[in-house]
């Protein structure tokens, strides 16, 4: 089911692409179409195939930046593989953290690499276009998508019962968009299907506002999604929806002020016990390899970001971005399955002290190159400063060749079980009633023993430790500036890491930067937004 769904996601978009100008741009934060004889106007939806082809479409945005590929892009102003919503996740949730680091000087990222960027960083501009530019698709597909507007089209119960659960994945994804906005940006407007099309503008909501909304999408979404485990492989169903939900009550105190571990722990229970999820007892490195769809791995992963060599024309974003900019210096890039590499990213000697001996120890996910490499990164643009990190691989859990070389299959892991675990032990030791210390020790030790780091004991397992079983377990799956956040270790002097703040060393840095500043091109197109304190 997998190939199915990946050349409706990817390889139509070519086509849909003839009859589709949907650009982001900053003089609309509601981004939609121009005229009504445009891509998702009426007359395009009296075809009943264009419903799955425009869920594809928000599907595919995860991955790729345009119509076709890199072409077309979607956000007026940056290229296609620029703007690709995973690269630019990684890009916000990675290089600012001692997790990663990269080496090139494009306009605003030495500054992310440095916790220094301003409002006018393309990058940040990027993901704030490119989850309203879903947000928008999103809210004009329910617009077009009522039962009303199904019955004007002559349409049967069948078509409409399907189209029901597409609207639910199109509200998941657009609460999805929602999360990352309110995660880096806080304060955002909020915009649905049931605002007016064309200029406006939106009004700010405070982040706690957010996260009501949020929450309250996630919960009302329920009753149409898919039964866990039942949906295309690729699309969310319910237990994604519930993934999302223990996200944010796990982050509710720096969203709202108010603690909601008991309820993250509660979801995470229901997900563990109840979804059909399991743990994949195959080796670490299967997790990520070309095959991850079908190599065993797929059983705990709980939403997917598809990749496919042959369905996908994107060079530059997605999984072929995080693969390629992690190759460079005396590395074999045919030995990740690719055809070369772009030598940018790697990471910084913090993060690699996490596993206690590199050479020597049993934990199999310190996947470090470190020949040609120096631990040390004495010049933050020189590839070879920092090991190099081969935790992704284009090439199949055998060892044999994915599709193509310059293009990965390999999917990326957006939410897994694993994550569940470590969230519900996190929970449990922050105090959540429902928790239980026990469970959540035999969790992590589960863990452990796949990656065959060893077991540990109960007064082993406290936050401090669980912040580091989340970077050995999680890191480069764009959740560590999020996870240093909660922590309190993100900004300040409590963590310091190589380049924090600018210098070698490492330095504290102010706390307004644990939030993003707003674009200011954003606030020049609505001027009533206001910017985030600090910036």
């Amino acid at each position: 089911m997998k190939i199915s769904f990946k050349y409706i996601s990817y390889f139509l978009l070519f086509i849909l692409g003839l009859s589709m100008t949907l650009t982001s741009c900053t003089d609309d934060l509601n981004v939609t179409p121009k005229d009504d004889d445009e891509f998702l106007s009426d007359d395009f939806f009296k075809d009943p195939t264009s419903y799955k082809q425009v869920l594809a479409k928000l599907y595919a945005g995860l991955y790729v930046g345009g119509n076709d590929g890199d072409g077309m892009p979607d956000i007026s102003g940056l290229g296609g593989d620029f703007s690709s919503y995973l690269r630019l996740m990684f890009v916000t949730q990675e290089f600012p953290t001692d997790e990663a680091i990269v080496a090139w000087n494009d306009d605003g990222l030495p500054a992310l690499n440095m916790q220094r960027w301003s409002p006018s960083n393309q990058f940040l501009y990027g993901i704030f276009s490119r989850a309203f530019y879903e947000i928008s698709v999103a809210n004009e597909f329910l617009r077009q998508t009522t039962d009303e507007k199904l019955t004007e089209r002559g349409f049967d119960s069948n078509l409409k019962a399907e189209v029901a659960t597409f609207r639910a994945e199109a509200r998941f994804l657009r609460a999805f968009s929602y999360y990352n906005l309110m995660d880096l940006f806080g304060n955002v407007p909020i915009t649905t299907e049931k605002d007016p099309v064309g200029l406006f503008y939106p009004e700010q909501k405070t982040r706690a506002e957010v996260f009501a909304y949020i929450e309250s999408e996630l919960k009302d979404i329920d009753a149409g999604l898919a039964a866990s485990k039942t949906n295309e492989y690729g699309r969310v169903d319910k237990t994604a929806a519930k993934f999302l939900l223990a996200q944010i009550y796990l982050n509710s105190k720096v969203y709202t002020g108010t603690e909601r571990f008991n309820d993250a722990a509660i979801v995470c229970n229901d997900i563990i016990t109840g979804s059909g999820y399991t743990f994949a007892n195959v080796p670490y490195s299967y997790l990520f390899a070309a095959n991850n769809d079908r190599n065993g791995a797929q059983t705990e992963v709980i939403f997917p970001v598809i990749g496919d060599g042959n369905a996908i024309r994107a060079t530059g974003g997605g999984m072929s971005f995080i693969l390629h900019a992690s190759i460079g210096g005396s590395m074999d890039a045919g030995k990740q399955g690719m055809n070369g590499g772009w030598a940018g990213i790697r990471t910084r000697p913090e993060f690699v002290k996490l596993f206690p001996d590199v050479d020597a120890s049993g934990d199999k996910r310190g996947t470090f190159y470190t020949n040609g490499q120096t631990l040390d990164v004495t010049d933050a643009s020189v590839f070879t400063n920092g090991y190099a990190v081969t935790k992704y691989s284009n090439l199949n859990s055998d060892g044999t060749a994915a599709q193509r070389t310059d293009i990965p299959d390999t999917d990326f892991p957006m939410y897994r079980l694993s994550d569940v675990y470590l969230m519900y032990a996190e929970a449990t030791l922050r105090g959540a009633s429902s928790g239980n210390v026990a469970t959540a020790l035999g969790y992590v030790n589960k863990i452990r023993l796949r990656a065959g780091a060893g077991i540990i004991s109960t007064s082993d397992l406290t936050l401090d430790f669980i912040l580091d079983e989340r970077a050995r377990e999680l890191f480069w799956e764009c959740h560590r500036r999020t996870d240093l956040i909660r922590f309190g270790k993100f900004t300040g002097g409590s963590k310091i890491w190589q380049w924090k703040g600018g210098v070698k060393n490492g330095s504290s840095t102010d706390s307004f930067r644990d939030l993003m500043p707003i674009p200011s091109t954003a606030i020049q197109a609505n001027p009533t937004l206001k910017q985030n304190p600090g910036y």
